[in-house]
């Protein structure tokens, strides 16, 4: 591979970088608080598997802003997450302009699971106005268009394009090729100025500068919802503080080795809950208290 395409494999050091020990006497709140936005009518369980796994990392508090028409499953599912129910059945901008009125304060947000085809409006004001506001954001799923992206360019974000998203982002066919996705991957990322990683059998990682693979994983892991669950993770390392880089190649390692252990359970009839599971039995031989 040449020089300039020179990448890390992820290893537990990535873990070590994005994952930061906790204070003794910390408060509720210091330890990351995470939003996630999305679902629809049809596509409740995305936003709820990625709450599940930002909670599973151990963030102190997770809010999950939903269509109203959903609000009342995902409350029955699990006492741990604020659920704020929005108005519309798509994210408007009316729903925007609420949320932002409700909003708490949050350290990272996941935006897309489970929205659907719809208008984009919402979308780009809520994400504009969270990045404004500081917050670093993952956009993921339905999210992940160029006229979204467009308004975190330059800040802390990540994107979590499967192949099939990074074409309509970018309007770019990858290669089979690990180095020719690589190479597309580090491009796209320093045109966007923003990290991606982009899932696959082999991860890639790039903010435009570095580039990471992350070969963690099984082939179980191709069931739906997996990819929520990554998103919810690398929301997580970033409430915690870590920069989008190493957020993204650390969630994408953790993600992998929840999926793994899952297999190594149950076999190949893992689901996505499976995965956000066994996320705090990988991750609990890096916790650290100080």
């Amino acid at each position: 591979m040449p020089e300039e395409l020179a990448a890390i494999e992820t290893s537990d050091e990535v873990v070590y970088l994005a994952y930061r020990p906790r204070r003794r006497n910390s408060r509720k709140g210091e330890n990351g608080r995470v939003l996630v936005v999305g679902g629809s009518y049809l596509y409740h369980g995305a936003p709820l598997l990625s709450a599940l796994g930002a909670s599973k990392v151990g963030v102190d508090l997770v809010y999950l802003a939903v269509p109203n028409v959903i609000a009342a499953p995902i409350r029955a599912y699990s006492p741990t997450f604020i659920v704020l129910p929005l108005p519309d059945a798509k994210l408007t901008v009316g729903c925007v302009n609420r949320l932002l009125k409700w909003l708490p304060e949050v350290d990272a947000a996941v935006v897309g699971p489970g929205l659907g085809k719809q208008k984009t409006d919402g979308m780009k004001k809520l994400v504009r106005e969270l990045a404004f506001k500081g917050v670093r954001v993952v956009l993921d799923a339905d999210a992940l268009r160029a006229e979204v992206t467009q308004e975190i360019a330059g800040k802390p974000s990540v994107l979590t394009p499967h192949q099939g998203e990074f074409k309509r982002i970018f309007n770019k066919e990858l290669d089979e090729k690990l180095e020719s996705r690589a190479s597309a991957l580090k491009e796209a990322a320093a045109q966007s100025k923003t990290t991606i990683l982009l899932k696959g059998a082999v991860d890639i990682i790039s903010d435009g500068i570095r580039l990471a693979f992350n070969r963690t994983g099984t082939p179980a892991m191709t069931v739906g919802g997996t990819g929520d669950v990554l998103a919810g993770v690398v929301a997580a390392f970033l409430a915690l503080g870590a920069e989008p880089f190493a957020a993204a190649a650390a969630g994408a390692y953790i993600n992998g080795l929840a999926g793994e252990a899952a297999e190594k359970e149950i076999g190949l009839h893992i689901t996505a809950v499976d995965v956000a599971e066994k996320i705090p039995h990988v991750l609990k031989r890096f916790d650290r208290v100080g």
